[in-house]
């Protein structure tokens, strides 16, 4: 939740809910690992660089750029194209998973938007060698292979690289008009070049770290959904201690030795813990507020001082659905929205805060229908809907890391035609779109006015005050594209 926005507390919800949560937690984790990882180990000019290394550089980051522009794509800067793009137009090249990864690299794009001087020097050479590629027994192996991976992706170029650039007479002469030119140098970089392909990445542990980290917040959510539920359980039992203990002082009053003890009888805190549900939970996964006396204490006389308390204790009978209307309300009006309760969660978990506004809801949905049904045990709500949901959260961070560079090019596409900047583009702008694309192409069931108003609702929430705004817009014209393209069909 963003620095002092309160939420409101509601207990309107949707078949979807699980899945607002999920979509949310999927952005976080997906901001944090894209803005981590680093895939590629991008060489830089040595400090008191000898000639030999001056030009090893140059020519590193000329090999890096030839390969890409061979592979179709622009990397003169603005206003300059290749000559020979249209030659160079081939499908195998242009989907190689390490050139796209490269392309996306950040400092990479600053080399590609700049431009450097030297790239046309290599104009002479260009259809010559990428004659020679599409000749050369490498590629015709590359192209049979029908699955390819980022390993044989990577194979492919490293090879070509090695077995082609490292030994073509036209791409040593061209790399000779640089007057520091120096055969050493030419080798070390083509070398560094080769180097750096091989430092990618596809990035596997960090992935799995993201991943498990996704499932622990989903695990620290649920947890902190049955950690409010057993509040109402602590406070009537800090409540109760209180009666007894006025009962035992030195002079107790005829209301100390006679006490109104509708709040700790109330029926919803005795069905709460003994419901199956929680009783199961809680032999796994251990959650009291008996070591919060601080927190519980506060919370007790925010209770206490309520207009909600006081009507509830002047009613002349209670029933069980007025026990738990008076928790529901409670919950809605005093407890969530308190300071002192986002403090303690706070410093109980990092995910707490953030996941509070919904597990509150979820707690508010539970009591209406403990309310409702007249069943004991009463049962909780389950961690997921259904499998589906369960396997949601998973899929669609898989779905959004594996297409990254796909997706991005539709954003990207739609911001240069709108005359922004795609440098400026706030980080958690991108990430949030490439969720939801990942989402609109690989979810048919999930209507598409769903997923486009719960990532602006995100970006709303996470992102600039202009954001929900942009995206909406952005993603409007990348889902036009889409259905033009025949790749998104549902409604």
């Amino acid at each position: 939740m963003s620095p002092g926005r309160k939420p409101a507390w509601t207990v309107k919800i949707s078949i979807m809910i699980n899945r607002v949560l999920i979509r949310t937690k999927v952005v976080q984790l997906l901001y944090s690992y894209l803005l981590t990882k680093s895939e590629f180990k991008i060489e830089t000019l040595p400090e008191s660089p000898t000639r030999d290394k001056r030009f090893a550089y140059a020519i590193y980051l000329d090999t890096l750029l030839f390969i890409m522009q061979l592979s179709g794509f622009n990397v003169r800067g603005a206003g300059q194209k290749n000559p020979h793009s249209a030659a160079t137009d081939n499908k195998y090249l242009s989907s190689n998973k390490i050139i796209r990864a490269l392309m996306a690299e950040d400092r990479v794009r600053i080399f590609t938007t700049k431009g450097t001087p030297r790239i046309a020097d290599f104009d002479s050479c260009t259809l010559n060698i990428y004659n020679k590629i599409l000749n050369s027994a490498v590629y015709r192996s590359y192209i049979r292979l029908k699955d390819k991976d980022v390993k044989t992706d990577l194979n492919f170029w490293t090879t070509v690289i090695k077995t082609i650039l490292l030994k073509d007479e036209e791409y040593l002469e061209c790399a000779r008009k640089n007057p520091e030119f120096t055969l050493a140098g030419f080798e070390k970089g083509i070398n560094m070049a080769v180097e750096t392909l091989e430092s990618y990445s596809d990035t596997r542990s960090t992935l799995n770290d993201a991943r498990n980290s996704l499932d622990r917040s989903l695990d620290k959510a649920y947890e902190l959904y049955h950690a409010l539920l057993l509040l109402p359980v602590e406070l009537t039992r800090l409540q109760d201690q209180k009666l007894d203990a006025a009962k035992h002082k030195y002079l107790p009053t005829a209301e100390d030795l006679n006490p109104d003890t509708r709040f700790v009888d109330n029926i919803l805190p005795r069905l709460i813990q003994e419901s199956p549900d929680m009783v199961a939970y809680l032999k796994d996964n251990p959650v009291d507020w008996t070591d919060d006396d601080t927190l519980t204490k506060k919370l007790l006389d925010l209770v206490l001082s309520s207009s909600i308390y006081k009507e509830y204790m002047e009613k002349e009978s209670v029933t069980r659905a007025d026990d738990c209307e008076l928790w529901r309300a409670l919950f809605k009006s005093v407890i969530l929205p308190s300071d002192e309760l986002a403090e303690a969660l706070e410093s109980k978990s990092v995910y707490w805060n953030d996941d509070l506004e919904i597990m509150g809801t979820f707690v508010l949905k539970t009591i209406k229908r403990i309310a409702a049904s007249k069943e004991e045990p009463v049962a909780l709500l389950p961690k997921y809907k259904d499998d589906e949901d369960a396997r949601f959260g998973a899929e669609l961070f898989m779905y959004s890391v594996n297409n990254l560079d796909e997706y991005r090019s539709y954003i990207d596409r739609f911001i240069n035609s709108s005359q922004w900047d795609p440098e400026r583009l706030a980080f958690m702008d991108g990430v949030i779109m490439v969720a939801a694309i990942a989402e609109l192409l690989n979810f048919p069931a999930i209507p598409v006015p769903v997923t486009l108003n719960e990532y602006i609702e995100i970006a709303n929430s996470y992102s600039t005050p202009r954001s929900g705004q942009f995206i909406n817009g952005i993603l409007y014209s990348v889902i036009n594209c889409l259905r033009s393209e025949g790749k998104l069909t549902k409604q």
